[in-house]
């Protein structure tokens, strides 16, 4: 299915920076988005929002998750009213090194208010959290995520295939 796309001469910009929540997401909008007018938008944040309030590292909540999200599409409809937005699911394989039970159930509140904001901005949803589910039933989680967020190859396959089927490229 990705070679399907090599004969369509896109460009592709990757602006995600691990370890990002919404807010540093923000602050680097204009340069990282907004200024290069893609056609096709596609964002997953969130499980930093709450991975590090988890650990301690930062002082989010809930509501300031959902409140920057939603300002920061707010300001992109505004500025880039026809791009088509898609909106990946926060995602986190249980049992796989950082993740662990006491991610629940207060992770799965980060995942709704995703899956609501990409219907409020009438964005493509990408269920990533299912994927992953499903997947463990071929392969563990560790064959997916090396630390249970970040993909490894293979589950960065399993989301580019998802990617593909959600969004597809004319």
């Amino acid at each position: 299915m990705l070679n399907s796309c090599a004969g369509k001469h896109l460009k592709i910009y990757n602006r995600g920076i691990s370890g990002n929540k919404v807010y540093q997401l923000a602050e680097r909008w204009d340069t990282d988005c907004i200024d290069i007018k893609p056609n096709v938008l596609s964002i997953l944040i969130g499980v930093n929002d709450f991975w590090h309030m988890l650990d301690g590292k930062y002082k989010g909540t809930l509501n300031i998750y959902k409140n920057d999200f939603i300002s920061l599409l707010n300001r992109t409809m505004e500025k880039l009213p026809g791009v088509k937005l898609v909106i990946g699911e926060p995602f986190a394989v249980i049992g796989v090194k950082s993740v662990t039970e006491k991610w629940y159930p207060a992770f799965n509140e980060y995942r709704a208010v995703a899956k609501e904001t990409a219907a409020k901005f009438n964005a493509s949803f990408i269920p990533f959290q299912t994927i992953f589910d499903k997947a463990q039933q071929i392969a563990p989680g560790a064959y997916w995520t090396g630390d249970g967020v970040h993909p490894s190859l293979a589950g960065a396959q399993l989301m580019a295939e998802a990617w593909l089927q959600m969004v597809k490229i004319s």
